[in-house]
């Protein structure tokens, strides 16, 4: 206390030089309109800065949920582009009226959210952990993609995390198509670069170029029709010279996976039963 008082009496004269300062300006600006006027309109572009950016911050600590919003727009979008084609491609065949894509049954295709929460480039067979398990709805042989394209298959899944088969992988056999032509091969991945995997058993008589989309055939009870996959890079002869090997630039980036969609195909589990009993 004794401190204090010390310190005070050391510096009283400024204590009063300030205290005479802030009662001026009070004065000042309380009774002179001109000033008034000055003071409020500096108060209130300093405010509007301050606001504004307050408001930059708020909006790139949203971006994650925005960028999670465009996400599922796209994969909505991407779904309801595969089924416009093959309503098109219904009409065009039984020329029968094209029908409204709103009356489209939501159930052929459910979409639920998760994020990679682990990611493996470097080896035969990798696999993407997701933070989604069985608890949220995910099962094994359910499709995953991401804003890009497919992503892998779930391989088997606990109450809160799912194991995913990734593309990149020995045990990846995914059924594909070149858009514009109904003759479809199986991608797999042959090791090494991240960014290639070949297209495989595509017939020799099928028409196709480099730059042609690749997307899926809907002959995988795990994906509809029309999810992307990549584009023709290269194509050549197989080894027996009767089908294209086609070397296929994957649309999506092993490297940056972050935010993906599991993919839950109505009636899937009655066609596996199905295709079960038929090949006992």
């Amino acid at each position: 206390m004794r401190n204090l008082l010390d310190f005070l009496a050391k510096y009283n004269y400024w204590f009063l030089f300030l205290f005479l300062e802030v009662t001026s300006f009070v004065l000042l600006f309380r009774f002179n309109r001109y000033q008034q006027s000055v003071f409020f309109s500096s108060a209130n572009s300093l405010a509007g800065s301050v606001y504004e950016v307050a408001g930059g911050v708020r909006s790139y600590f949203h971006l994650r949920s925005e960028n999670e919003d465009l996400l599922d727009r796209n994969v909505w979008l991407e779904q309801r582009v595969a089924e416009l084609e093959c309503r098109l491609s219904d009409a065009a065949t039984d020329a029968l009226p094209l029908q409204s894509l709103t009356a489209v049954d939501d159930t052929l295709c459910q979409v639920r959210k998760a994020h990679v929460v682990k990611n493996t480039l470097n080896r035969a067979d990798n696999y993407i952990t997701l933070d989604q398990g069985s608890l949220d709805g995910i099962r094994p042989d359910m499709g995953v993609v991401d804003a890009n394209g497919v992503v892998g298959i779930v391989y088997k899944t606990s109450p809160h995390y799912a194991l995913v088969i990734s593309l990149l992988s020995s045990k990846s056999s995914l059924s594909c198509k070149i858009v514009g032509s109904e003759y479809f091969g199986y991608l797999r991945w042959e090791g090494g670069d991240s960014r290639y995997a070949y297209l495989k058993d595509l017939p020799r008589h099928a028409e196709l170029n480099k730059g042609d989309t690749v997307v899926t055939s809907g002959y995988s009870a795990m994906f509809p029709e029309g999810i992307m996959v990549g584009v023709v890079d290269d194509l050549t002869d197989s080894h027996d010279g009767l089908s294209y090997l086609v070397k296929v630039r994957l649309a999506t980036d092993f490297g940056k996976v972050k935010n993906v969609r599991v993919l839950s195909r109505g009636g899937y589990y009655e066609q596996q039963g199905l295709e079960a009993s038929e090949v006992q």
